[in-house]
């Protein structure tokens, strides 16, 4: 299943200023509960709630090609962790500096050390939950 981008500015903004927050050397990750995850829920057509994802990478990084490059090693790091995540949340991602000339591995473990300490991932033996946004 692909991402489901946010799109609007105020939800960074809400993510920002009301989030849990994990910063690390290589991205910052802002987790908040997203209030209208019942509403995406009857939206999606298999009936599941998703996480949000929004990506923030700044000019500071360089030019359009590092920004790019960037948000594709940040996408190949959250991929594999996506199914170990609890749903039901807007989930902001803000590259920084360190992460030009990693690898995804790299960020990947940053990444999973992140949603562990912002209570996100469920554990490996666990089914998937019907309702996994009540913890925040």
């Amino acid at each position: 299943m692909k991402n489901i981008a946010i799109r609007e500015n105020h939800l960074y903004q809400k993510a920002y200023r009301n989030g849990k927050r994990f910063v690390g050397s290589y991205v910052a990750v802002y987790v908040l509960k997203d209030y209208a995850a019942g509403r995406l829920r009857k939206e999606n057509p298999e009936k599941h709630y998703v996480n949000r994802l929004g990506l923030s990478v700044s000019k500071k990084l360089g030019g359009a090609v590092e920004r790019n490059r960037a948000k594709r090693i940040i996408r190949a790091a959250y991929d594999p962790l996506r199914p170990r995540l609890r749903t039901g949340f807007l989930i902001v991602i803000s590259a920084r500096g360190a992460i030009l000339g990693k690898k995804s591995t790299d960020v990947e473990r940053e990444l999973s050390a992140a949603f562990s300490k912002l209570e996100l991932l469920r554990p490996l033996q666990s089914a998937p939950c019907e309702n996994d946004s009540n913890a925040l």
